[in-house]
């Protein structure tokens, strides 16, 4: 396994992490538990989940997953989703981040998180307030690093300004999505990223499953998969296209004799600022077929082809 520097700390992490969204709500709480055990015994080192996922059944899963052996790794957590019915149990105020620290640790059954993670921006909190709250939570000892998640490049420029102002503790990671059908990072918050040592974390690397190579033009929603679910739900005006470019894309991959799966997940991990993606394994075998992707390398003809398909920069 290869690990990577998360931004510019001093933590490494390996090239896959381990998205927890599934678990236990689609994903059985025993088999859950053996894939977070294969992962850590195939090197990975760097489990990523929220409060919100299955409303915390998804940390108590992990906790489980990780009994014994929670030194072997890097455990991120988020908050901001709404935890309860009262007004104030959604958001980032400090009352919200000093109650969901506690409530996550007794979840995932550690005293410390790696990485604190803001799941999305709340404009009803102002940023200063929340970054004190994280500033008090690092410094008492229960969360290590703080990063956030689908957040536009110039908030992260202002709350870095405001954590070099004040002496706050500052942002070390974003989580975006970004997949070779979405690929807006690329405009600002990569460049942003690399110029200022944030780790980018990439959700969604198969576009929930519609990369997987499962969808085609002739089979659009194959029995149990996500679409089938309505747990991915794509604009039905992107539909025939999208599915018309994972044909051309399935065949790019052919020529590099690997499934469509491997070669998307493949190409996130080569681009430029990508730390590491976050993979959803549902099943096992879905594992398997991420941790294959470790050993392909995109080839650079193939890379120009792709950017020839798909809009630099844009959504396709």
């Amino acid at each position: 396994m290869e690990y990577r520097q998360l931004g510019q700390t001093g933590l490494k992490v390996s090239r896959l992490c381990l998205g927890t969204v599934n678990f236990p709500e689609r994903t059985a709480e025993d088999e859950a538990v053996a894939i977070i055990h294969r992962a850590l015994d195939e090197g990975i080192n760097f489990i990523d989940t929220a409060n919100v996922y299955s409303q915390g059944r998804s940390e108590e899963t992990v906790g489980k997953g990780l009994k014994g052996r929670r030194h072997e790794v890097v455990l991120a957590t988020k908050v901001r989703g709404r935890m309860g019915d009262g007004p104030n149990d959604v958001g980032l105020s400090r009352r919200q981040i000093l109650a969901a620290v506690e409530q996550s640790l007794r979840r995932l059954q550690t005293d410390y998180i790696d990485l604190y993670q803001l799941h999305q921006p709340d404009a009803d909190t102002p940023i200063e307030e929340t970054l004190s709250a994280l500033t008090d939570v690092v410094r008492a000892g229960k969360v290590r690093y703080i990063g956030t998640s689908n957040f536009a490049a110039w908030q992260i420029a202002q709350a870095h300004g405001l954590s070099a102002l004040n002496g706050w503790e500052r942002f070390v990671s974003e989580q975006p999505q970004y997949n070779l059908f979405d690929r807006h990072i690329e405009r600002e918050l990569v460049p942003f990223a690399e110029a200022n040592g944030v780790g980018i974390l990439p959700w969604s690397p198969l576009a929930g499953g519609l990369l997987s190579g499962r969808y085609r033009s002739d089979n659009p929603t194959p029995a149990g998969s996500r679409r089938d679910a309505e747990f991915w739900m794509p604009s039905p005006g992107h539909i025939d296209a999208r599915l018309e470019l994972v044909e051309r894309l399935a065949g790019l991959a052919a020529e590099s004799d690997v499934p469509l799966s491997q070669f998307a997940l493949a190409w996130v991990m080569a681009q430029p600022g990508v730390t590491c993606p976050i993979v959803g394994p549902r099943t096992m075998a879905h594992l398997e077929d991420n941790l294959a992707a470790l050993s392909i390398d995109v080839p650079e003809e193939a890379l120009r082809t792709i950017d020839g398909w798909t809009p630099s920069g844009g959504v396709a």
